[in-house]
């Protein structure tokens, strides 16, 4: 997620542990742990509210399908899928490009 090797995270520790000292690290480490948890459950209770405000068409909805451009690319896939388009309007959605500048 944040591109963290392995000699980076030692790194961090060892400065974590000059700076906050060995007696008071773990305890640190327990509440960042714990912050860390909230902080997702937060972020799945929001998504889950947004799949359910937006209604049962959008519950295979992700987080990065909230990006314009992937949130376009899916809606249009979708629907072209459902109208079950002639051979002639799926080679113009082939050809067609939409200008990631708009976006």
């Amino acid at each position: 997620m944040f591109n963290i090797g392995a000699g980076e995270f030692i790194a961090l520790g060892v400065i974590a542990l000059f700076l906050i000292g060995p007696d008071r690290l773990p305890h640190v480490a327990r509440d960042a742990a714990k912050w860390i948890k909230r902080f997702k459950e937060i972020a799945n209770n929001a998504t889950s509210e947004l799949k359910d405000s937006l209604g049962p068409e959008f519950q295979d909805l992700e987080v990065g399908d909230l990006r314009p451009k992937n949130f376009i690319k899916k809606t249009i896939g979708n629907a072209l899928d459902e109208a079950n388009p002639t051979e002639e309007i799926k080679e113009i959605g082939k050809s067609a490009k939409i200008d990631p500048d708009l976006l």
